[in-house]
């Protein structure tokens, strides 16, 4: 062992330290309790825990270190403890996890002395399982995997380290797990009754049986090894089911003198696994084994009599160099040709490979390998040569008798030049240098490399082409330049290229040869010129997008082969007319140019797909679909255009057009005769237009209509016509003046329709749905009421959104709102919706609030955990710290996501408004936390401002050049590993460590210029800019109708993935101070005035309590990733006096803090749909207001005894008292009810109403309904717009009670008639009310409670 560090050995307190450490470390020690024991080299200190684990596929959820551990563990952060866990498999019985103390010095092999064990293994994200080395040390492995993560505080290492949920990530095993799955693909062995051949002749004989590789092995019992072995090949034979005989199976070898084994076993069981194993084997064309991703260190040896073997994969494992079964042994296989050793960490290359002389495939990529040893030219017969992702910088010489290499990948290695033993090589013609350090594009080298016909040079450093000589490559005809810093190009040499890729370099000009040229991609650089000559007559694919191009080139126009032509994004002020009469023109993509015209068109053309959208365009060619007949595809979205062109004359439309995008224009409904021109339209946006109606006969004549998009212009109906498309599936029409229902749940394929924002008042619906129906969006009608037979029949439905019934409108004066949201979410054309939102309008202390998106680009599960969990983090994570509290949110969601975390990842933005406590007198500061593609915008002052980082490879250089650094595969779909584009997410583990959870963080205080915070996924921003999304939404007062519209616009310029929009409508400013030293000054409870000198104390029954309960909660998740918040309350007791309250300030003018300041956990409870028992986190029993299917409603109580004459409540109900008032008072209650929702929701405090009801506003979309267990959203019953007689009402610590599930009319709360007038002149008074400043110093010191609600 060798030389311990500070912190190790007996000066850390680890093993037999008593005589030597000082009384006080002793104490602080957890040695000799509860089972722990010294560690027979002293250098550990082990904790049996006897916490037994339910399963293989199980995490722990909470840590498991006590008080004692943890003051040992205090004393120094060198110390610290990992995990270890027994034998992991489904047939053994779990085992004890134990608990070891350690030091970052201590060593495995001391560790395994300890347990009296052999080994530790070590698995990563619950995949591969490596056997340690003796020297290496375990807590250093852990605590360097959390700096990696991101956490850079040691303290904090410590504490991550010893929670047990961390071994999710990475866990230590004192026996190797292994899994039956694993080992039936291995080898499947036992000893069974056999017979041979298909006759009867032959009796049934006990004998040993294998199965293994391609081969059937049947020995002896007893000399199942040393005697006599029947090998049967199975590769293209056949194993079938006796039917005379149970559980017995006939295994029969390929070809002319085949022959037959019966193997009888026992069970059915066993049976099914024996010929699940072998029908795979019979199966293959060629004799291939697989063993990738099983964590071997060696071949089974029975594998050595499948002499047959030809291809084997053993990916993925931790194969030695030497021994038996190692890859010194693979030369036993006399006909091997393939074979794959990638990712076993090999460190050198293994010399015993090059005896393997029939090897014509080889892949070591991915081993650390810095060289190669000269014996590599003995594998003559070799053709392909994988090397990549090592760190080689040069070849040996000896690689060039390697004169039948025809492929060899060198990517993501260190080369900085061309490897000159390329010349040698004469049959070579595929060479991959992608993510090199190369600099230079030498072409005299490749010209010297005749033979070469395809470069890939991806991911260098290269700046420049270089040319000693005019000579001509004739060979070479793929090379793929992408992602590299070259300005400028000129290839005019390589007279053979005929396909090229240079996307996202900095290329101002480029030239090339066109004689060969097929296909050129130079999308995204600062092209202004492209040369290329003579003419490509051979072109058929031209992309030029994302380029300062102010005119398409000339040749482009002569190219007579050219079928795709893509120059958006550029500066075009015209389109040449030679380009729309091209004769071979199939796709035109022209959009988000300045187009202001197009040319006319003469003669018929071939163009199937035209894409017009955001130029300047005010009408269309006269004779674009008279010409364009097999037009397919048109978006001419976010132009000018005020009319359409019309279609072919005649009674019969030629017309083939299915894709109609006209999104974003000035269009009337002078335009809608014209589509009746093209009967086959399958898909209509005219979203965003001046369409004011939809004549009937026009839209009964698109039978085929398949969506429907006509939000955001001034429809009053959608026709009763709708009803003859009968293959409508998708409706949108939000954000217009619709009334009616319309008439489309008679439709038997409709599947989604969305009519917020709109006038509705009523539903008629038909006796049963359409059985396709998914979500039906009604939210926003702020004048529609649903009754429960509604309700009822929309039960089937998997979402329904809906606003609960909408409040009197509060005086502008007594209302205190600093934003409010709104979310869309759209699901596209894909079948689930994998993007969730988070929304917290108040958060925490109230006055804050949290946004946030999450998109799981393929997975639904990761955003949905992620919207329930991370609030709560969050909150936990802010009471720790005041600087990495957001970063250590996510890192820690990141943990929390579990096993689920393992194998997906999501994207996600987090944004968090509150004051900054350390400046009491700043203003509302934003933060704002993103990784992966997710995205959040501020509008200041009209103007967008990004306030996160992009991480993904095409789109931050620094993230690329990080993974290019750690080796990782980036494949030529731009994707990490060929799994995903972004280098930094929540989840996907097993792709640590190119793929990382540390967030980019960024603060910004928030001004009165600040109007919007937008946030969005992936899909939004990639269609929509971020002064476009600005712009789009700016005068919108609903921030759900903007969410609508961002969502809308995305779609129509053609997203057709899933997307998600949140707009957050800032009001930041002196108007919102509801301070007593700008506002109203508050009276007491129980109605006294600030002036009583004897504050009164609430009854226990009153449900007064509710108003000093914690604040406002996240959500407390009852799902596997567990709950990071406290439900628990720091109840103040109502038994005795009330302590004087100082003055009230809002969060712009805040009170100095006099003390340290601590929040609370919250306290609301959140519901989800997984939830079957309805219980709460304190209750036992299912509790009032609990839905049979789950869902819960929760209601908080809001009480302020507001003093004023005449104000009475005439509802015998209300005749109750919350204290002993005074004779002089004379008031009733004024009570307000606050609906909360726990992931979504939008709290608003209101002021003394007319009528008690919960606040709602347009933002809030569904975010007030109730969830049902099936998704459904429904609004409140009425009755949770009242509140019960306080008395009644059941108490919890939380300060919550159940709304009453059926409506009770006589239980409201009403202000008569005759006494409005009243109530609003003494609420006038109030206001006015700015008197004596002494007298308002008195009532604030004199106000028992602090009251943060504006009345």
């Amino acid at each position: 062992m060798g030389e311990a560090g500070p912190a190790a050995g007996p000066a850390a307190g680890l093993g037999p330290r008593e005589a030597q450490e000082p009384e006080e470390d002793e104490a602080a020690a957890p040695g000799g309790t509860r089972g722990c024991r010294a560690g027979s080299r002293g250098g550990i200190r082990v904790l049996k825990r006897n916490a037994k684990r339910t399963g293989s596929r199980s995490c722990q959820s909470r840590s498991r270190v006590g008080s004692r551990e943890r003051t040992w563990l205090k004393g120094d952060v060198g110390r610290g403890c990992v995990y270890v866990y027994g034998r992991d498999s489904a047939t053994a019985a779990p085992s004890d996890l134990r608990l070891v103390l350690c030091t970052v010095d201590t060593q495995a092999s001391e560790i395994c002395d300890g347990e009296e064990r052999k080994n530790l293994f070590l698995q990563l994200h619950g995949d591969l399982v490596r056997r340690l080395e003796p020297t290496e040390k375990p807590l250093q492995i852990v605590y360097d995997y959390l700096a990696r993560l991101g956490f850079d505080d040691p303290l904090r290492m410590q504490e991550e380290a010893a929670n047990s949920d961390l071994s999710c990530m990475i866990r230590f095993y004192s026996e190797k797990p292994c899994q039956v799955e694993q080992l039936d693909r291995i080898l499947l062995s036992g000893v069974y009754n056999v017979r041979k051949g298909k006759t009867q002749l032959h009796k049934w004989a006990e004998r040993s049986v294998t199965l293994c590789g391609t081969c059937l092995i049947v020995s002896s019992v007893k000399d199942s090894h040393a005697g006599k072995m029947h090998i049967l090949p199975l590769v293209g034979g056949k194993v079938e089911e006796m039917k005379r005989r149970q559980y017995t199976l006939a295994f029969t070898s390929a070809g002319a003198q085949a022959q037959t084994y019966h193997v009888s076993f026992e069970t059915l069981a066993e049976c099914q696994r024996w010929h699940r194993q072998a029908s795979t084997i019979v199966s293959m064309r060629f004799s291939m084994v697989d063993l990738s991703c099983y964590s071997l260190e060696e071949v089974p040896e029975h594998l050595f009599y499948s002499q047959d073997i030809t291809y084997l994969n053993l990916r993925h494992n931790f194969m030695r160099t030497s021994g038996a079964g190692s890859l010194d042994s693979l030369c036993r296989f006399s006909q091997l040709k393939s074979l794959n050793l990638s990712h076993n960490r090999l460190g050198e290359f293994p010399v015993s490979l090059c005896e393997i002389s029939t090897l014509t495939e080889l892949n070591i990529s991915c081993n650390g390998l810095h060289y190669l040893p000269s014996q590599i030219g003995k594998l003559l017969t070799l053709q392909t040569f994988c090397l990549d992702g090592n760190f080689l910088t040069s070849l040996p010489e000896e690689m060039g008798n390697l004169q039948q290499l025809s492929c060899l990948g060198l990517s993501f290695n260190n080369f900085c030049e061309l490897p000159a033993i390329c010349e040698k090589l004469v049959t070579l013609d595929k060479l991959a240098l992608a993510g090199n350090s190369i600099e230079t594009l030498d072409l005299a080298v490749l010209n010297r490399m005749g033979h070469i016909k395809s470069v890939d040079l991806r991911l260098n450093n290269l700046k420049r082409a270089a040319a000693d000589t005019l000579e001509g490559n004739k060979s070479l005809a793929y090379m793929d330049l992408r992602d590299n810093q070259m300005t400028d190009l000129d290839l005019s040499s390589l007279v053979s290229l005929e396909q090229l890729h240079c996307e996202r370099n900095k290329l101002r000009e480029l030239t090339l040869s066109g004689f060969s040229l097929r296909a050129l991609y130079a999308n995204s650089n600062c092209l202004t010129a492209v040369n290329i000559y003579p003419v490509p007559g051979l072109l058929t694919c031209l992309e030029l997008s994302h380029n300062q191009l102010q005119c398409v080139p000339d040749w482009a126009c002569e190219a007579k082969k050219l079928e795709v032509l893509d120059v958006s994004y550029n500066l075009l002020l015209e389109l040449p007319s030679r380009i729309l009469r091209s004769l071979s023109l199939r796709k035109l993509m022209v959009g988000h140019n300045h187009l202001q015209s197009l040319p006319p068109l003469q003669e018929h053309i071939p163009l199937e797909v035209l894409d017009l959208q955001h130029n300047l365009l005010t009408k269309l060619p006269e004779t674009l679909f008279v010409k364009a007949l097999n037009l397919r595809y048109l978006n001419a979205s976010a132009n000018s255009l005020e009319s359409l062109p019309s279609t072919c004359p005649g009674e019969e439309s030629l017309s083939m057009l299915q894709l109609l995008y006209l999104t974003n224009n000035n269009l009337t409904d002078q335009c809608i005769p014209v589509l009746v021109g093209h009967p086959n339209l399958r898909i209509l946006h005219l979203a965003n237009n001046n369409l004011q109606t939809f004549p009937a006969s026009k839209l009964s004549k698109l039978e085929h209509l398949e969506e429907l998009n006509l939000s955001g212009n001034k429809l009053k109906t959608i026709p009763t016509t709708v009803a003859n498309c009968k293959l409508l599936h998708t409706l949108i029409a939000h954000s217009n003046e619709i009334s009616i229902f319309p008439e489309i749940l008679h439709l038997p394929r409709i599947q989604f329709v969305d009519l917020s924002c709109n006038e509705l008042t009523e539903i008629l619906i038909p006796e049963a749905l359409p059985g396709a129906l998914q979500e039906l969006d009604l939210s926003g009608n702020t004048n529609l009421v649903l009754e429960h037979k509604t309700l009822d029949i929309f039960s089937h439905i998997s979402t329904l959104k809906i606003d609960a019934k909408p409040s009197l409108p509060a005086d502008s004066t007594l209302t205190s709102v600093f934003w409010s949201h709104g979310v869309a979410e759209m699901a596209g054309q894909r079948n689930k919706l994998c993007v969730s939102s988070l929304a917290l309008g108040s958060f925490a202390e109230g006055v804050e609030a949290v946004y946030g998106m999450f998109d799981g680009d393929k997975n639904e599960e990761l955003p949905r955990l992620l919207q329930c969990t991370m609030a709560d983090v969050l909150l936990e994570e802010v009471q720790q710290s005041d600087t990495m509290f957001m970063s250590n949110t996510f890192l820690v969601s990141h943990r929390k996501l579990g096993m689920a975390g393992q194998k997906l990842g999501s994207s996600a933005v987090l944004c968090y408004i509150r004051n900054e406590v350390s400046d009491p007198a700043s203003n509302f500061s934003l933060t704002v936390a993103n990784v992966g593609t997710c995205q959040a915008v501020l509008c200041r002052s009209g103007k967008a401002l990004p306030l996160s980082k992009v991480f993904s490879l095409e789109q931050c250089s620094e993230e690329a050049r990080r993974v290019k650094e750690q080796k990782a595969i980036i494949t030529e779909d731009n994707k990490v590993n060929g799994v995903t584009c972004c280098t930094r997410m929540l989840g996907c583990t097993y792709l640590h460590p190119w793929i990382l959870p540390k967030p980019h963080v960024y603060s910004i205080p928030l001004t009165v210029q600040d109007e919007l915070l937008l946030l969005g996924n992936k899909a939004l921003w990639e269609h929509l800019s971020y002064a476009e999304a600005v712009s789009a939404v700016r005068h919108l007062h609903d921030p759900l109708a903007a969410a609508k519209k961002l969502c809308t616009l995305a779609q129509s310029y053609g997203c057709q993935d899933n997307v998600g929009a949140m707009v957050v409508c800032l009001n930041i400013s002196e108007d919102n101070c509801t301070c007593e030293m700008h506002g109203l000054t508050l009276t007491g409870p129980g109605g006294f005035s600030s002036t009583t000198t004897k504050p009164a104390t609430p009854s226990c029954s009153s449900g007064i309590a509710s108003e000093f309960s914690s604040e406002l909660s996240a959500s407390e998740v009852s799902s596997e990733v567990g709950s990071t918040a406290s439900d628990e309350h720091s109840a103040v007791g109502l038994d005795g006096s009330l302590l004087p309250r100082q003055e009230r300030r809002c969060s712009l003018h805040p009170v100095p803090p006099s003390s340290i300041f601590q929040r609370q956990p919250s306290s609301a409870t959140f519901s989800s749909n997984q939830s079957d028992n309805g219980l709460d986190s304190d209750d036992e029993q299912p509790v009032e207001g609990v839905m049979t299917n789950g869902s819960k409603v929760e209601v908080e109580v809001d009480i302020h005894c507001c003093k004023g004459k005449g104000l009475e409540l005439e509802h015998p109900a209300a005749e109750y008292s919350s204290s002993a008032p005074g004779p002089e008072d004379d008031s009733g209650l004024v009570l307000i009810i606050r609906r909360q929702n726990s992931v979504n929701s939008n709290t608003v405090q209101r002021g003394v109403k007319e009528k008690c009801e919960l606040q709602k506003s347009l933002s809030t979309c569904c975010l007030y309904g109730k969830k049902l267990s099936n998704g459904s959203i429904v609004p409140l019953e009425e009755s949770l717009n009242l509140i019960e007689v306080a008395t009644e009402a059941p108490k919890k610590k939380t300060g919550y009670f159940a709304a009453p599930s059926q409506m009770e009319p006589e239980d409201q709360f009403v202000v008569p008639h005759d006494l409005e007038e009243e109530v609003k002149e003494q609420m006038k008074q109030h206001q006015d009310d700015r008197g004596d400043q002494e007298l308002k110093e008195e009532h604030a010191a004199s106000l028992p409670e602090e009251f943060d609600t504006a009345l």
